[in-house]
């Protein structure tokens, strides 16, 4: 497949398990497509990102959000909602990357407009595998909007 990317993708993963952003960030190292990964490990964190708010304010906006469920402060579903009522920042694809199976959590996503709903895969080559997915699919296949064309 054919890398349409000029820049490297920033991707930021909204996860709270360290061992989580540990193998994301490594399975990432692993693809075709160069990704520049922005970590926030809880809800506030991930607003004040988005928001650009308190250490925040120099940050670019990311061209895609991986997003847990079961973070602090605010659940990944009240970030998601937040991100998806927001003009300027619901074009950003989100997938929900979470250990959760449970289909009141798969809905409540979708009906909050996630773009994909992943669920994590216990097994590290499993996982790794799930990344690489998605690397293909959104990093590859997908042309995703280039929010920061004209900023340096």
């Amino acid at each position: 497949m054919k890398n349409y990317h000029t820049k490297p993708v920033h991707i930021l993963l909204v996860e709270d398990n360290e061992g989580d952003i540990v193998l994301t960030k490594e399975a990432f190292e692993e693809c075709q497509v160069k990704t520049k990964i922005s970590v926030a490990k809880n809800g506030q964190q991930a607003l004040d990102f988005l928001y650009k708010k308190g250490i925040f304010t120099e940050v670019q906006k990311p061209d895609l959000i991986l997003l847990d469920i079961n973070i602090p402060i605010y659940s990944g579903h009240e970030v998601l909602e937040k991100i998806k009522n927001d003009p300027n920042l619901k074009t950003i694809p989100v997938i929900m990357l979470t250990t959760s199976s449970n289909n009141k959590d798969i809905n409540k996503a979708y009906e909050n407009y996630c773009n994909s709903y992943v669920e994590k895969p216990l097994n590290i080559n499993d996982f790794l595998s799930a990344i690489l997915k998605i690397e293909q699919f959104w990093l590859q296949l997908t042309t995703l909007a280039d929010y920061n064309e004209n900023k340096n």
